[in-house]
């Protein structure tokens, strides 16, 4: 009896146990499942505008609506479905679509309520949920919902470019919790960016698209959530999107002010040379200059100097990226970083920004140029304990020495720097031989092609090539049409082009997709160099498990110096601004954002008597 009465004892001791932690265990899954409604989220910090915000700072709420801009493109088009591999999508169709949450561009990170109306995230940021607008609608009058977000989702991740399945790796599980909620889950907390970037993307029509082949290029005009619908095309040749009068979002805080014009048109010309001319004989409306040659010498005549057209050069707070000689480790002449850097010494930039380029260049040391990102000094103690783990997988200067691109004196006379190429091609294994650089090993000559889009560029790459020939080296160049151009570029077929990596001011998870060894073969990725390398990935992966803005800062900066030291690129140049030129009706509100020219913020001035005007 006295057993039997323990045992009672027990059981029910137990039972209150179980009770207890039943009451814990619910009580932890209360907390995960739910977080306070708010308006937007910032990476780092907290958001600049409050819930309940009128408009942006950098927009004018009282800008009239109407006009028309015509601007230009370079090379054609034959597709309007830009997530894809495949051709070549016509410029700016992303406006056609809303996203779920939209950036402020006068914050680093930040982002507000577009077709979400809100959204609820714990502090670990392991899930997210977005509340859409129930107002939200898509150009054909049908609702946005939580199926569509799914659906756009799933769609991308395995039948879009490779980058979704790497910039989306961490989602985990996505569900419609009811026609207007919708829940990520992430497969771990470490990825802070994520439920930020699961927000920036443009949200696609399941009713339009699940009859479709999304994997193929079309030309059907398709179906969106955004401010603009395209209108008319003229195939390969012209675009014209028109703003949507019955856009569901116009009256927005995150709206108000922007998209002003009624009618946005795009031509298409064969290259950069022809486009200016069009531009001097009134075809077109507005051009951003990327040549500091015609920004120097062709900004000039009748109509600048009747005030008929505005130039601007507008300062801006971006990172400028890396822009570069892009080398294709893919070839067996690129393999070693000997060479990579030989290469390097031959090109004269401070010659090549007096004598073409007016002085108007400042020259690139650091992927992350123009930030306090940028490895500009010797490594902190914080950043070596980032470093440590890969000590024995990356360059000892990574440790020990202050990465800058050769700087010369501009006379073009590089002695020095092609004396120190020479050693370097030397103790690669290559020799110098009737003339030629031939491999020590496979009796094989260096040669190899540079692949260019732009005739203009021919000027920059023929003075690197000549220095090329004092080594021995044979360099010729290609000239292609643009989608030639981007479908070998999708397959890795080169070996030299001249390309950028832009950066924001804060690099996430597109790291990835940039130098991740998983996707250094995959066709259309953006690791066109071809970098497979485990201290890479490494540093990869802790910046996008950054916990704060400071280490996510020093974790960059430790990556910029290990692909400085692997010397993966021969580095170029970079600007800090802007240059525009504008009609003078154009008109732009007083105050600028800080990370973005704001294009979306201009209007048309009424009663100009411009033609253009309605």
């Amino acid at each position: 009896m006295q057993l039997v009465k323990h045992c009672l004892q027990s059981s029910h001791n137990v039972f209150r146990a179980l009770q207890v932690l039943c009451l814990i265990l619910c009580s932890a899954i209360a907390w995960q499942a739910t977080a306070a409604t708010q308006h937007g989220i910032a990476m780092h910090g907290d958001l600049k505008y409050a819930a309940g915000f009128s408009h942006f700072d950098y927009t004018n709420p009282d800008a009239p609506k109407g006009g028309k801009v015509v601007q230009s493109s370079i090379g054609t088009f034959d597709s309007f479905n830009p997530f894809i591999i495949k051709g070549t999508p016509a410029d700016d169709i992303g406006l056609i679509y809303d996203s779920l949450l939209t950036r402020a561009q006068d914050e680093p990170f930040s982002l507000y309520g577009l077709l979400a109306e809100s959204l609820e995230v714990p502090d670990d940021r392991s899930w997210i949920i977005f509340n859409l607008n129930p107002s939200a609608k898509f150009s054909d009058g049908q609702p946005v919902t939580a199926a569509d977000v799914v659906y756009t989702f799933t769609l991308l991740r395995e039948q879009g470019a490779p980058f979704f399945r790497a910039y989306y790796a961490d989602i985990e599980q996505i569900e419609a919790l009811s026609p207007l909620r919708v829940k990520f889950t992430f497969k771990h907390n470490l990825n802070r960016e994520l439920p930020l970037i699961v927000g920036e993307v443009g949200i696609l029509p399941k009713h339009y698209w699940q009859d479709r082949d999304f994997t193929k290029p079309s030309l059907d005009i398709p179906v969106g959530s955004g401010p603009y619908t395209l209108a008319s095309f003229d195939a390969g040749r012209s675009v014209t999107l028109q703003r949507n009068p019955d856009y569901w979002g116009k009256d927005l805080a995150v709206n108000l002010g922007r998209y002003n014009f009624d009618s946005l048109v795009y031509d298409y010309y064969r290259d950069g040379t022809v486009a200016m001319e069009a531009f001097k004989a009134g075809e077109y409306d507005f051009r951003q200059e990327n040549s500091a040659k015609r920004w120097a010498t062709e900004y000039n005549g009748q109509a600048f100097d009747s005030g008929d057209i505005i130039t601007h050069q507008l300062t801006h707070k971006n990172p400028t990226g890396m822009q570069a000689f892009i080398l294709n480790l893919r070839r067996a002449q690129f393999q070693d970083a000997r060479v990579r850097e030989a290469l390097t010494m031959a090109f004269d930039f401070e010659w090549t920004n007096k004598n073409i380029f007016h002085n108007a260049y400042t020259r690139t040391h650091s992927y992350f140029s123009n930030s306090e990102m940028a490895a500009s000094a010797l490594p902190t103690p914080e950043e070596l304990k980032i470093l440590e783990p890969v000590r024995d997988q990356v360059p000892p200067e990574v440790f020990t020495k202050i990465y800058r691109a050769p700087e010369t004196d501009g006379s073009g006379r590089i002695y020095k720097e092609l004396r120190t190429a020479k050693r370097l091609l030397q103790e690669a294994g290559w020799e110098f031989q009737d003339g030629k650089l031939v491999n020590t090993e496979t009796q094989q000559p260096f040669i190899f092609e540079m692949l260019l889009v732009q005739p203009a560029f021919e000027r920059v790459v023929a003075p690197f090539i000549r220095n090329l020939e004092r080594l021995g080296i044979q360099a010729s160049i290609r000239i292609i049409d643009v989608s030639q151009y981007i479908n070998r570029l999708r397959s890795f077929d080169f070996d030299v082009i001249v390309s950028s990596f832009g950066q924001s001011n804060s690099p996430g998870n597109e790291q990835r997709d940039f130098w991740h060894s998983s996707l250094a073969n995959e066709p259309g990725s953006r690791n066109i160099i071809g970098i497979k390398n485990p201290a890479v990935d490494y540093l990869v992966e802790q910046i996008i498990t950054a916990p704060d803005r400071k280490q996510l800062v020093l974790r960059v900066r430790a990556l910029d110096r290990v692909l400085q030291w692997n010397h993966y690129v021969v580095p170029q140049y970079h600007i800090n601004s802007y240059r525009i030129a504008v009609r003078k009706f154009i008109q732009m509100p007083e105050v600028r954002p800080d990370y973005n020219l704001g294009f979306d913020t201009w209007w048309a001035a009424p009663a100009t008597g411009d033609n253009r005007q309605p």
